[in-house]
This record gives C-alpha cells, structure tokens and sequence, in this order.
C-alpha cells in the first residue's frame, strides 16, 4: 500500500475543506488563550493552497508539500505561518522527487515535518503545542511501521495519539506562545494549534485509508 500522489493531492484538498468547516471551531478555542484568529488564519492558507494546487498537480510529491508549505509562510499570520510552512516544507523536503510514498516514506516526512516544527517553535511535550499532538503521532506511526502493520492501520493508531495528545493539553499551563502570557489562566482550555494539528493528520488517515 502506498500514498499516491493524488492522494497526496486529495489530503490538502479535504485539509482545506475541514479546516474551513472548523474555521468557527479554532476560533473559540483560540478565543480563549488567544488571539481568536487561528480558524480564519488556517481556513486563509489553504483557501490560498488550493489556488496553488493546480499548479503543482503533475509535479512529485515533494514539490507538492513544498508549495504547500511556501503558501502558508506567506499567507498565514502570526506564528502559525512559518510552523505550519515548516511541517510541509520539511515534509517536502523527505519526499523530494517521490511519485508515490511508502508507509515508511511517510514516516520520514512526519518525522521530518514534527523536527521542523520543534526547531522552529522550540517547543516540547507539556508546553500546550501543536508539538502535543504532533509528537504523539509521530511516534505512534513509526511504531506501527516496525510492527508490520498495514498503512491504514498505522495512519489510524497515529491518529488516536493525536486525539490523545490534543486532549492533555487542556489542563495543561501554556508555556509557549500568546497563551503562555495567561499563565495558570491558560489551564483548562484545549490548545487550538494543537486541535488543527490533529485534524490535518485525521484527513491524511481518512484520505489515505484505502491506498
């Protein structure tokens, strides 16, 4: 079983759409530790994304996560830009040249994208990231793939450790980022950056299920 490219294709598409879908979402949850603006910020990007896609649509996968990447740098505020820019480009970079990714393919790109975001966010585990939801998936995916497992089996047990990981973060204390200014305040809210963490990897699980 192997990651197309047009599948790769069809999980920034369906990223887009549940993004979009969420927007009002991420807005409340990042209304509370936040600046209440990473739903529009996240559905901006990859409404912008998707305008790029067509360019890229018969290039290999790597350039096609790069631009992904590149877009979101430059159309994304705040912070999230250039961590969520990372994830893809450093994912871009894995896959560089590929038609098609293997589970671990995959595996390397995650692992690629997740080390992006730590060098660039510094963060770590328990300081109420992304990186709480990332690193979870991260390693629950290379895991699977030592066990011999199918893709679609791997992509799912990532996937509920990023559920896993998105939920500890609500009673976690922010210790980086806007919400770490509200100090114990921050605690019991879900992070959003976290939450959108989490449903970028759940369209790569469902999207990819049946490659």
């Amino acid at each position: 079983m192997t990651i197309s490219r047009q599948d790769a294709l069809d999980w920034i598409k369906n990223v887009a759409q549940v993004l979009a879908e969420n927007k009002d979402y991420l807005t409340e949850l990042d209304s509370a530790i936040g600046d209440a603006d990473h739903g529009a910020n996240m559905t901006r990007g990859f409404q912008a994304v998707l305008s790029k896609l067509p360019t890229v649509s018969d290039k290999d996968i790597g350039t096609i996560f790069k631009t992904v990447g590149m877009t979101l740098v430059s159309t994304v505020g705040g912070a999230s830009g250039p961590l969520y820019g990372t994830f893809f480009m450093q994912a871009g970079a894995a896959s560089a040249g590929k038609q098609e990714l293997s589970a671990a393919d995959w595996g390397a790109a995650l692992e690629a994208a997740v080390n992006g975001v730590v060098m660039r966010g510094k963060a770590v585990l328990g300081d109420k990231t992304m990186v709480d939801a990332l690193t979870p998936a991260l390693e629950a995916f290379k895991d699977a793939v030592a066990q011999n497992v199918s893709l679609g089996v791997a992509l799912e047990r990532s996937l509920q450790a990023a559920e896993e990981g998105m939920k500890v973060t609500i009673p976690l204390v922010a210790r980086k980022g806007r919400a770490s200014y509200l100090g114990e305040r921050s605690a019991g809210h879900q992070d959003p950056a976290a939450t959108s963490s989490y449903l970028i990897l759940k369209c790569a699980s469902e999207t990819w299920a049946n490659s």
